[in-house]
């Protein structure tokens, strides 16, 4: 099976929030460009991260979705799949991610 690329569309609904929906694999290939991201935040901002598009999460990439919470403060997780919920489960960083499990009004009108 081919490694398939993460594309990151950015969205700012408002002048505190950031949207980042991520679409592919997120892993040690790719990790680096969520990384690159997350240099365009700013600490306090509020940001959501969309994992509706994520098929693979390694551990590389959730130590690229805790350097963004680092950088911005706090990270809101949504469209969490199963694979990605277990390995946030067994690694407990469910509540230090804030995973949502369902997508707001506020979420889908900014999407």
């Amino acid at each position: 099976m081919a490694h398939q690329l993460l594309t990151i569309a950015v969205s700012r609904p408002d002048a505190g929030h950031v949207r980042l929906r991520l679409t592919g694999e997120l892993d040690y290939e790719t990790a680096p460009e969520l990384v690159a991201a997350a240099a365009d935040l700013h600490y306090g901002q509020q940001v959501t991260i969309d994992l509706s598009g994520v098929g693979l999460c390694d551990s590389s990439g959730l130590s690229a979705l805790l350097i963004v919470r680092r950088v911005a403060g706090s990270v809101r997780l949504t469209g969490v799949g199963t694979q990605v919920q277990q390995l946030l489960d067994r690694t407990g960083l469910t509540e230090l991610l804030s995973v949502q499990t369902a997508v707001d009004d506020d979420l889908r009108a900014t999407g």
